[in-house]
Protein backbone atom coordinates (compact mmCIF):
# COMPACT_ATOMS: atom_id res chain seq x y z
CA UNK A 1 0.00 0.00 0.00
CA UNK A 2 2.97 2.77 1.03
CA UNK A 3 4.30 1.77 -2.18
CA UNK A 4 1.42 2.20 -4.22
CA UNK A 5 0.73 5.74 -2.53
CA UNK A 6 4.59 6.61 -3.63
CA UNK A 7 3.87 5.64 -6.96
CA UNK A 8 0.83 7.98 -7.13
CA UNK A 9 2.88 10.94 -5.51
CA UNK A 10 5.96 10.71 -8.02
CA UNK A 11 3.18 10.37 -10.73
CA UNK A 12 1.24 13.02 -9.33
CA UNK A 13 4.24 15.06 -8.94
CA UNK A 14 5.76 14.14 -13.01
CA UNK A 15 2.51 15.46 -13.87
CA UNK A 16 2.57 18.46 -11.89
CA UNK A 17 6.14 19.27 -13.18
CA UNK A 18 5.02 18.20 -16.99
CA UNK A 19 2.44 20.45 -16.62
CA UNK A 20 4.14 23.27 -15.00
CA UNK A 21 6.64 23.37 -17.84
CA UNK A 22 3.93 23.68 -20.62
CA UNK A 23 2.96 26.56 -18.87
CA UNK A 24 5.99 28.13 -18.56
CA UNK A 25 6.48 27.60 -22.32
CA UNK A 26 3.08 29.07 -23.21
CA UNK A 27 4.16 31.81 -21.03
CA UNK A 28 7.70 32.28 -22.93
CA UNK A 29 6.68 31.31 -26.06
CA UNK A 30 3.88 32.97 -26.74
CA UNK A 31 1.70 35.06 -23.98
CA UNK A 32 4.28 37.38 -23.26
CA UNK A 33 4.81 38.59 -26.65
CA UNK A 34 1.36 38.66 -27.36
CA UNK A 35 0.97 41.41 -24.40
CA UNK A 36 3.76 43.11 -25.90
CA UNK A 37 1.82 43.25 -29.43
CA UNK A 38 -2.13 43.72 -27.61
CA UNK A 39 -0.33 47.19 -25.40
CA UNK A 40 0.76 48.54 -29.24
CA UNK A 41 -2.19 47.47 -31.60
CA UNK A 42 -4.48 48.52 -28.65
CA UNK A 43 -2.93 51.92 -30.00
CA UNK A 44 -3.16 51.44 -33.42
CA UNK A 45 -0.05 49.29 -34.48
CA UNK A 46 -0.86 46.02 -36.30
CA UNK A 47 1.50 43.59 -37.93
CA UNK A 48 1.00 40.17 -39.47
CA UNK A 49 -0.22 36.97 -37.25
CA UNK A 50 2.96 34.98 -35.89
CA UNK A 51 2.72 31.42 -35.77
CA UNK A 52 3.62 30.10 -31.73
CA UNK A 53 7.49 28.99 -32.07
CA UNK A 54 8.68 30.83 -35.51
CA UNK A 55 7.07 33.77 -35.23
CA UNK A 56 6.70 35.21 -38.64
CA UNK A 57 9.61 33.56 -39.85
CA UNK A 58 7.76 30.88 -42.08
CA UNK A 59 5.82 33.66 -44.02
CA UNK A 60 8.93 35.49 -44.67
CA UNK A 61 10.71 32.55 -46.26
CA UNK A 62 7.99 31.97 -48.60
CA UNK A 63 8.24 35.44 -49.71
CA UNK A 64 11.44 35.51 -50.97
CA UNK A 65 11.40 33.62 -54.00
CA UNK A 66 9.24 37.29 -55.30
CA UNK A 67 12.45 39.21 -54.90
CA UNK A 68 13.39 40.86 -57.86
CA UNK A 69 16.40 38.99 -59.86
CA UNK A 70 19.73 40.49 -60.39
CA UNK A 71 19.98 42.63 -63.65
CA UNK A 72 22.63 42.60 -65.56
CA UNK A 73 25.51 45.41 -65.74
CA UNK A 74 23.57 48.90 -65.25
CA UNK A 75 20.18 49.25 -63.75
CA UNK A 76 17.22 51.23 -64.68
CA UNK A 77 17.60 53.27 -60.95
CA UNK A 78 19.66 52.38 -58.49
CA UNK A 79 16.97 50.93 -56.14
CA UNK A 80 14.78 48.73 -55.26
CA UNK A 81 16.83 47.35 -52.36
CA UNK A 82 13.47 46.83 -50.68
CA UNK A 83 13.52 44.05 -53.36
CA UNK A 84 15.66 42.17 -51.05
CA UNK A 85 12.84 42.16 -48.36
CA UNK A 86 9.74 41.49 -49.99
CA UNK A 87 8.44 41.26 -46.91
CA UNK A 88 8.45 44.38 -45.37
CA UNK A 89 7.06 45.96 -48.62
CA UNK A 90 4.38 43.71 -48.10
CA UNK A 91 3.86 44.41 -45.08
CA UNK A 92 4.61 48.13 -45.51
CA UNK A 93 1.92 48.61 -48.20
CA UNK A 94 -0.81 46.28 -45.93
CA UNK A 95 -0.24 47.90 -42.06
CA UNK A 96 1.69 51.19 -42.90
CA UNK A 97 4.96 52.56 -42.20
CA UNK A 98 5.36 51.13 -38.59
CA UNK A 99 3.83 47.57 -38.01
CA UNK A 100 4.70 44.75 -35.85
CA UNK A 101 6.27 41.25 -36.84
CA UNK A 102 7.92 38.48 -35.02
CA UNK A 103 11.19 36.46 -35.20
CA UNK A 104 11.05 33.32 -33.05
CA UNK A 105 9.58 34.92 -29.78
CA UNK A 106 11.26 37.83 -30.32
CA UNK A 107 9.15 40.95 -31.04
CA UNK A 108 9.66 43.83 -33.22
CA UNK A 109 8.65 47.23 -34.64
CA UNK A 110 9.39 47.94 -37.96
CA UNK A 111 9.67 51.70 -37.77
CA UNK A 112 9.78 53.65 -41.46
CA UNK A 113 7.85 57.02 -39.96
CA UNK A 114 10.27 60.24 -39.09
CA UNK A 115 7.88 60.63 -36.28
CA UNK A 116 9.47 57.64 -34.32
CA UNK A 117 12.66 57.94 -35.57
CA UNK A 118 12.79 62.19 -33.97
CA UNK A 119 11.20 60.27 -30.89
CA UNK A 120 14.00 57.76 -31.01
CA UNK A 121 16.79 60.99 -31.69
CA UNK A 122 15.66 62.69 -28.96
CA UNK A 123 15.25 59.62 -26.24
CA UNK A 124 18.36 60.78 -23.93
CA UNK A 125 17.53 57.51 -21.17
CA UNK A 126 19.65 54.56 -20.93
CA UNK A 127 16.33 52.59 -20.66
CA UNK A 128 16.74 52.05 -24.71
CA UNK A 129 19.49 49.65 -25.96
CA UNK A 130 20.21 47.64 -28.23
CA UNK A 131 18.47 44.28 -28.83
CA UNK A 132 19.57 41.07 -26.06
CA UNK A 133 19.73 39.03 -28.98
CA UNK A 134 22.86 40.83 -30.72
CA UNK A 135 25.04 39.16 -28.24
CA UNK A 136 23.17 35.99 -28.71
CA UNK A 137 23.22 35.80 -32.29
CA UNK A 138 26.09 37.86 -33.15
CA UNK A 139 27.99 37.18 -30.00
CA UNK A 140 31.02 35.84 -32.06
CA UNK A 141 31.32 38.85 -34.36
CA UNK A 142 30.75 41.41 -32.00
CA UNK A 143 31.00 40.39 -28.45
CA UNK A 144 30.14 42.69 -25.41
CA UNK A 145 31.62 45.82 -27.04
CA UNK A 146 30.26 48.93 -27.54
CA UNK A 147 27.76 48.14 -30.81
CA UNK A 148 26.17 45.11 -28.13
CA UNK A 149 26.52 46.51 -24.82
CA UNK A 150 23.75 48.43 -22.79
CA UNK A 151 23.36 50.84 -19.73
CA UNK A 152 26.30 51.72 -18.00
CA UNK A 153 28.87 48.98 -19.23
CA UNK A 154 28.34 50.75 -22.36
CA UNK A 155 28.09 53.88 -21.01
CA UNK A 156 31.94 53.76 -19.38
CA UNK A 157 32.77 52.03 -23.00
CA UNK A 158 31.60 54.83 -25.37
CA UNK A 159 33.12 57.30 -22.91
CA UNK A 160 36.83 55.74 -22.76
CA UNK A 161 36.99 54.82 -26.39
CA UNK A 162 34.53 57.49 -28.54
CA UNK A 163 36.18 60.71 -27.98
CA UNK A 164 39.32 58.94 -29.71
CA UNK A 165 37.57 58.76 -32.86
CA UNK A 166 36.09 62.16 -33.18
CA UNK A 167 36.73 64.85 -35.76
CA UNK A 168 39.68 66.26 -33.55
CA UNK A 169 41.77 62.67 -33.65
CA UNK A 170 40.54 61.94 -37.21
CA UNK A 171 41.65 65.24 -38.47
CA UNK A 172 45.42 64.01 -37.26
CA UNK A 173 44.56 60.91 -39.46
CA UNK A 174 44.58 61.94 -43.12
CA UNK A 175 48.09 62.06 -43.23
CA UNK A 176 47.80 57.99 -43.12
CA UNK A 177 44.57 57.98 -44.81
CA UNK A 178 46.17 60.10 -47.69
CA UNK A 179 49.14 57.17 -47.40
CA UNK A 180 46.82 54.24 -47.83
CA UNK A 181 44.92 55.73 -50.53
CA UNK A 182 48.20 56.93 -52.33
CA UNK A 183 49.44 52.54 -52.12
CA UNK A 184 45.92 51.99 -53.76
CA UNK A 185 46.40 54.61 -56.48
CA UNK A 186 50.32 52.45 -57.12
CA UNK A 187 48.92 49.34 -57.66
CA UNK A 188 46.22 50.93 -60.08
CA UNK A 189 48.59 52.26 -61.94
CA UNK A 190 50.76 49.63 -62.49
CA UNK A 191 48.15 47.24 -63.73
CA UNK A 192 46.76 49.44 -65.80
CA UNK A 193 50.35 49.91 -67.55
CA UNK A 194 50.69 46.31 -67.57
CA UNK A 195 47.48 46.35 -70.11
CA UNK A 196 48.42 48.84 -72.54
CA UNK A 197 46.49 51.94 -70.25
CA UNK A 198 43.08 50.33 -69.46
CA UNK A 199 42.63 47.50 -67.30
CA UNK A 200 39.47 45.61 -65.72
CA UNK A 201 39.81 45.69 -62.24
CA UNK A 202 38.18 44.19 -59.68
CA UNK A 203 38.15 46.75 -57.23
CA UNK A 204 37.08 44.89 -53.61
CA UNK A 205 40.04 43.47 -52.10
CA UNK A 206 42.28 47.23 -53.08
CA UNK A 207 39.23 49.01 -51.33
CA UNK A 208 39.47 46.28 -48.44
CA UNK A 209 43.19 46.91 -47.98
CA UNK A 210 42.93 50.82 -48.09
CA UNK A 211 40.45 50.73 -44.96
CA UNK A 212 41.73 47.89 -43.25
CA UNK A 213 45.37 49.64 -42.95
CA UNK A 214 43.72 52.94 -41.49
CA UNK A 215 42.17 51.55 -39.03
CA UNK A 216 44.81 48.78 -38.29
CA UNK A 217 47.62 51.85 -37.96
CA UNK A 218 45.10 53.72 -35.69
CA UNK A 219 44.23 51.07 -33.37
CA UNK A 220 47.34 49.02 -33.39
CA UNK A 221 49.71 50.93 -33.98
CA UNK A 222 53.45 49.87 -34.40
CA UNK A 223 51.92 46.54 -34.41
CA UNK A 224 49.64 47.09 -37.40
CA UNK A 225 50.94 44.07 -39.62
CA UNK A 226 50.02 41.90 -36.80
CA UNK A 227 46.69 43.46 -37.07
CA UNK A 228 46.04 43.08 -40.58
CA UNK A 229 46.34 39.25 -40.89
CA UNK A 230 42.99 39.88 -38.88
CA UNK A 231 41.15 41.32 -41.23
CA UNK A 232 40.53 38.70 -43.25
CA UNK A 233 39.24 36.71 -40.38
CA UNK A 234 37.20 39.15 -39.88
CA UNK A 235 35.76 39.06 -43.20
CA UNK A 236 35.39 35.26 -43.02
CA UNK A 237 33.62 35.58 -39.54
CA UNK A 238 31.12 38.01 -41.46
CA UNK A 239 30.60 35.43 -44.34
CA UNK A 240 30.07 32.59 -42.03
CA UNK A 241 27.66 34.08 -39.88
CA UNK A 242 25.48 35.27 -42.91
CA UNK A 243 22.78 33.69 -42.16
CA UNK A 244 21.70 34.92 -38.67
CA UNK A 245 20.04 32.10 -36.21
CA UNK A 246 17.33 34.40 -35.27
CA UNK A 247 16.10 34.35 -39.05
CA UNK A 248 16.97 30.68 -39.19
CA UNK A 249 13.99 29.75 -37.18
CA UNK A 250 15.74 26.81 -35.56
CA UNK A 251 15.95 27.79 -31.88
CA UNK A 252 19.28 27.44 -30.53
CA UNK A 253 20.92 26.42 -33.85
CA UNK A 254 24.04 28.70 -32.95
CA UNK A 255 25.09 25.78 -29.82
CA UNK A 256 24.63 22.52 -32.50
CA UNK A 257 28.53 21.52 -33.45
CA UNK A 258 27.56 22.40 -37.23
CA UNK A 259 30.22 22.60 -39.73
CA UNK A 260 29.71 26.14 -40.36
CA UNK A 261 29.26 27.05 -36.38
CA UNK A 262 32.67 25.15 -35.57
CA UNK A 263 33.90 27.37 -38.57
CA UNK A 264 32.89 30.24 -36.65
CA UNK A 265 34.39 28.88 -32.65
CA UNK A 266 37.95 28.56 -35.20
CA UNK A 267 37.82 31.82 -36.41
CA UNK A 268 36.56 33.23 -33.27
CA UNK A 269 39.38 31.41 -30.98
CA UNK A 270 41.98 32.76 -33.90
CA UNK A 271 41.03 36.21 -33.48
CA UNK A 272 41.19 36.09 -29.41
CA UNK A 273 44.44 34.89 -29.87
CA UNK A 274 46.06 37.15 -32.03
CA UNK A 275 44.56 40.27 -30.40
CA UNK A 276 45.85 39.27 -26.95
CA UNK A 277 49.23 38.35 -28.15
CA UNK A 278 49.41 42.12 -29.78
CA UNK A 279 48.11 43.06 -26.09
CA UNK A 280 50.85 41.73 -24.51
CA UNK A 281 53.30 43.05 -26.63
CA UNK A 282 51.99 46.23 -25.62
CA UNK A 283 51.93 45.39 -21.88
CA UNK A 284 55.65 44.36 -22.23
CA UNK A 285 57.00 47.11 -24.20
CA UNK A 286 58.68 50.33 -22.54
CA UNK A 287 58.05 52.37 -25.24
CA UNK A 288 55.01 54.86 -24.66
CA UNK A 289 52.03 54.03 -27.23
CA UNK A 290 49.34 56.74 -28.15
CA UNK A 291 47.50 54.08 -30.84
CA UNK A 292 43.78 53.27 -29.68
CA UNK A 293 44.41 49.47 -28.45
CA UNK A 294 46.42 51.13 -25.54
CA UNK A 295 42.77 53.03 -24.75
CA UNK A 296 41.45 49.64 -24.46
CA UNK A 297 43.92 48.29 -22.32
CA UNK A 298 43.53 50.89 -20.16
CA UNK A 299 39.74 51.31 -20.16
CA UNK A 300 39.78 47.58 -19.36
CA UNK A 301 41.45 48.50 -15.94
CA UNK A 302 38.86 51.08 -15.20
CA UNK A 303 35.47 50.44 -13.20
CA UNK A 304 34.14 48.02 -15.29
CA UNK A 305 30.76 45.65 -14.36
CA UNK A 306 31.64 41.97 -13.27
CA UNK A 307 29.25 41.29 -16.55
CA UNK A 308 32.54 42.38 -19.04
CA UNK A 309 36.21 41.08 -18.46
CA UNK A 310 39.75 42.61 -18.96
CA UNK A 311 39.93 40.65 -22.12
CA UNK A 312 36.15 40.50 -23.21
CA UNK A 313 36.61 44.72 -22.78
CA UNK A 314 40.09 44.88 -25.10
CA UNK A 315 39.14 42.50 -27.87
CA UNK A 316 35.51 42.80 -28.46
CA UNK A 317 36.18 46.62 -28.28
CA UNK A 318 39.04 45.92 -31.27
CA UNK A 319 36.05 43.87 -32.96
CA UNK A 320 33.24 46.87 -32.90
CA UNK A 321 35.66 49.07 -34.11
CA UNK A 322 37.48 47.26 -36.90
CA UNK A 323 34.35 45.49 -38.30
CA UNK A 324 32.46 48.77 -39.03
CA UNK A 325 35.76 51.18 -39.46
CA UNK A 326 37.09 48.23 -42.30
CA UNK A 327 34.26 46.45 -43.85
CA UNK A 328 31.35 48.59 -43.47
CA UNK A 329 33.17 51.73 -45.25
CA UNK A 330 34.60 49.43 -47.83
CA UNK A 331 31.23 48.68 -48.98
CA UNK A 332 30.17 51.84 -48.52
CA UNK A 333 33.50 52.97 -50.72
CA UNK A 334 32.63 50.20 -53.38
CA UNK A 335 29.31 51.00 -53.97
CA UNK A 336 30.21 54.71 -54.16
CA UNK A 337 32.72 53.75 -57.25
CA UNK A 338 29.85 51.94 -58.64
CA UNK A 339 28.09 55.23 -58.83
CA UNK A 340 31.13 57.31 -60.22
CA UNK A 341 31.77 54.97 -62.67
CA UNK A 342 27.83 55.36 -63.70
CA UNK A 343 27.66 58.96 -63.65
CA UNK A 344 30.98 60.31 -65.70
CA UNK A 345 29.56 63.87 -65.19
CA UNK A 346 30.15 63.78 -61.55
CA UNK A 347 33.74 62.39 -62.11
CA UNK A 348 34.69 65.79 -64.08
CA UNK A 349 33.27 67.58 -61.30
CA UNK A 350 34.70 66.79 -58.86
CA UNK A 351 38.09 66.02 -60.34
CA UNK A 352 37.89 69.85 -61.18
CA UNK A 353 37.74 70.73 -57.75
CA UNK A 354 40.17 69.13 -56.38
CA UNK A 355 42.48 70.77 -58.74
CA UNK A 356 40.83 74.22 -58.49
CA UNK A 357 40.95 73.82 -54.07
CA UNK A 358 44.26 71.91 -54.20
CA UNK A 359 46.22 73.74 -56.83
CA UNK A 360 48.95 71.02 -57.47
CA UNK A 361 49.28 70.43 -54.01
CA UNK A 362 49.05 67.82 -51.62
CA UNK A 363 45.47 67.09 -50.49
CA UNK A 364 44.90 68.10 -46.42
CA UNK A 365 42.19 67.88 -44.25
CA UNK A 366 41.52 71.58 -44.24
CA UNK A 367 40.85 71.40 -48.07
CA UNK A 368 38.21 68.19 -48.02
CA UNK A 369 36.28 71.18 -45.96
CA UNK A 370 36.15 73.27 -49.17
CA UNK A 371 35.22 70.59 -51.52
CA UNK A 372 31.22 70.70 -51.56
CA UNK A 373 30.79 68.95 -54.59
CA UNK A 374 32.79 65.45 -53.53
CA UNK A 375 30.97 65.91 -50.03
CA UNK A 376 27.46 66.18 -51.65
CA UNK A 377 28.79 62.51 -53.62
CA UNK A 378 29.59 60.94 -50.76
CA UNK A 379 26.37 62.26 -48.39
CA UNK A 380 24.24 60.50 -51.70
CA UNK A 381 26.71 57.48 -52.03
CA UNK A 382 25.39 56.49 -48.29
CA UNK A 383 21.79 57.37 -48.81
CA UNK A 384 21.13 55.41 -51.76
CA UNK A 385 23.21 52.47 -50.14
CA UNK A 386 23.65 52.38 -46.63
CA UNK A 387 25.75 49.31 -45.95
CA UNK A 388 23.19 48.27 -43.03
CA UNK A 389 19.53 47.75 -43.84
CA UNK A 390 18.42 49.18 -40.33
CA UNK A 391 18.94 50.50 -37.18
CA UNK A 392 18.22 48.71 -34.31
CA UNK A 393 17.02 49.56 -30.48
CA UNK A 394 15.40 47.43 -27.54
CA UNK A 395 13.32 49.15 -25.07
CA UNK A 396 14.74 47.84 -22.06
CA UNK A 397 12.33 49.06 -19.99
CA UNK A 398 8.84 49.86 -20.39
CA UNK A 399 8.80 53.58 -22.15
CA UNK A 400 7.06 56.23 -24.42
CA UNK A 401 8.18 57.48 -27.77
CA UNK A 402 6.29 60.89 -28.34
CA UNK A 403 2.45 59.53 -27.35
CA UNK A 404 3.24 55.80 -28.12
CA UNK A 405 3.92 53.16 -25.16
CA UNK A 406 6.33 50.99 -26.03
CA UNK A 407 6.55 47.76 -23.66
CA UNK A 408 9.68 46.34 -22.25
CA UNK A 409 11.32 43.76 -24.71
CA UNK A 410 10.01 45.01 -27.94
CA UNK A 411 13.17 45.40 -30.06
CA UNK A 412 12.78 48.48 -32.95
CA UNK A 413 13.87 48.46 -36.25
CA UNK A 414 14.27 51.87 -38.18
CA UNK A 415 14.55 50.58 -41.94
CA UNK A 416 17.01 53.02 -43.13
CA UNK A 417 16.04 51.79 -46.83
CA UNK A 418 12.65 52.75 -46.79
CA UNK A 419 13.68 56.04 -44.90
CA UNK A 420 16.26 57.12 -47.51
CA UNK A 421 14.03 56.62 -50.34
CA UNK A 422 10.74 57.64 -49.48
CA UNK A 423 9.23 59.85 -52.33
CA UNK A 424 7.35 61.78 -49.77
CA UNK A 425 10.29 63.13 -47.93
CA UNK A 426 12.89 63.10 -51.28
CA UNK A 427 10.58 64.17 -54.11
CA UNK A 428 9.91 61.99 -57.03
CA UNK A 429 13.68 61.08 -57.86
CA UNK A 430 14.13 59.72 -54.69
CA UNK A 431 15.60 56.20 -55.95
CA UNK A 432 17.92 58.40 -59.04
CA UNK A 433 21.61 59.29 -58.10
CA UNK A 434 21.28 63.34 -57.83
CA UNK A 435 24.48 64.74 -55.22
CA UNK A 436 23.27 67.94 -56.00
CA UNK A 437 19.62 67.62 -53.43
CA UNK A 438 23.06 68.40 -50.31
CA UNK A 439 24.04 71.20 -52.04
CA UNK A 440 22.25 73.18 -49.26
CA UNK A 441 23.09 70.86 -46.69
CA UNK A 442 21.39 67.77 -45.13
CA UNK A 443 18.36 69.85 -43.58
CA UNK A 444 17.29 71.22 -46.72
CA UNK A 445 17.87 68.29 -48.73
CA UNK A 446 14.09 66.26 -47.70
CA UNK A 447 11.55 67.75 -46.32
CA UNK A 448 12.77 65.84 -43.00
CA UNK A 449 16.39 65.52 -41.94
CA UNK A 450 15.29 62.28 -39.77
CA UNK A 451 14.99 60.56 -42.92
CA UNK A 452 18.59 60.13 -43.15
CA UNK A 453 20.12 58.10 -40.80
CA UNK A 454 23.22 56.38 -42.49
CA UNK A 455 25.49 56.70 -39.20
CA UNK A 456 22.54 55.98 -36.84
CA UNK A 457 20.99 58.25 -34.61
CA UNK A 458 20.68 59.43 -31.16
CA UNK A 459 23.36 59.19 -28.15
CA UNK A 460 24.33 55.68 -29.88
CA UNK A 461 25.18 57.26 -33.08
CA UNK A 462 28.43 55.52 -34.44
CA UNK A 463 31.60 57.03 -33.04
CA UNK A 464 33.36 56.58 -36.46
CA UNK A 465 31.62 58.54 -38.52
CA UNK A 466 34.06 61.53 -39.32
CA UNK A 467 36.62 58.80 -39.90
CA UNK A 468 34.37 57.23 -42.42
CA UNK A 469 33.24 60.37 -44.11
CA UNK A 470 36.78 61.50 -44.35
CA UNK A 471 38.16 57.85 -45.60
CA UNK A 472 35.34 58.16 -48.09
CA UNK A 473 36.38 61.58 -49.18
CA UNK A 474 40.12 60.77 -49.81
CA UNK A 475 39.30 57.92 -51.69
CA UNK A 476 37.44 59.47 -54.25
CA UNK A 477 39.42 62.29 -54.42
CA UNK A 478 42.83 60.52 -54.92
CA UNK A 479 40.84 58.14 -57.25
CA UNK A 480 38.97 60.55 -59.36
CA UNK A 481 42.23 62.48 -59.79
CA UNK A 482 44.12 59.89 -60.97
CA UNK A 483 41.61 57.67 -63.35
CA UNK A 484 38.46 57.73 -65.33
CA UNK A 485 36.16 55.06 -64.20
CA UNK A 486 33.46 53.18 -66.32
CA UNK A 487 31.45 50.07 -65.54
CA UNK A 488 32.68 46.55 -66.75
CA UNK A 489 31.16 45.07 -69.05
CA UNK A 490 31.32 42.10 -66.57
CA UNK A 491 29.84 43.53 -63.85
CA UNK A 492 26.56 42.28 -62.98
CA UNK A 493 24.30 44.57 -60.66
CA UNK A 494 23.15 42.11 -57.83
CA UNK A 495 22.81 43.89 -54.38
CA UNK A 496 22.93 40.95 -51.64
CA UNK A 497 21.99 41.02 -48.25
CA UNK A 498 23.60 38.84 -45.56
CA UNK A 499 24.65 41.29 -42.75
CA UNK A 500 25.43 44.14 -45.13
CA UNK A 501 24.52 45.06 -48.59
CA UNK A 502 27.06 44.41 -50.93
CA UNK A 503 27.46 43.59 -54.62
CA UNK A 504 26.73 39.81 -54.69
CA UNK A 505 29.79 39.29 -57.48
CA UNK A 506 31.79 42.49 -56.53
CA UNK A 507 32.42 45.53 -58.55
CA UNK A 508 35.00 45.32 -61.75
CA UNK A 509 35.57 48.60 -63.30
CA UNK A 510 37.09 49.82 -66.15
CA UNK A 511 39.89 51.94 -65.69
CA UNK A 512 41.79 54.34 -67.21
CA UNK A 513 44.87 56.91 -66.11
CA UNK A 514 44.67 60.25 -66.86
Amino acid sequence: MGSFIIVVIIILFSAFGFFSFIVYLVHVLWLNGENRRLILRRQGIEGPLPALLLGNVPQMKRMLPSATPHSPNMLPSHHRLMSLFPYFTHWTKRYGRSFLFALGRSQFMYVADTYFVREINCFTSLDMGKPAYLQKDRGALLGKGLVTTNGPVWYYQRKTIAPHLFMDKVKDMTELIMESGGELVKSWQSIIEANGGIADIKVDEYVRSFTSYVISKVVFGDEWQKGMEIFPKFLALINAMSSPTILSGIPFYRYLPSKNNREIWRLEKEIHSTIMGIVKKHTESETARKDLLQVMIEGSKGNVEPSITADEFIVDNCKDICIPASEVTAVSAIWGLMLLASHPEWQTRIRAEVSQVCKGGVLNFDMLHKMKALKMVVLEVLRLYPATAFISRQALQNLKLGDVEIPKGVNIWLWMLELHTDAKVWGADSEKFNPERFANGISRACKSCQAYIPFGLGARVCPGQSLAMTELQVLFALIVSNFSLAIAPSYRHSPHYALLIEPEFGLNLLIRKI
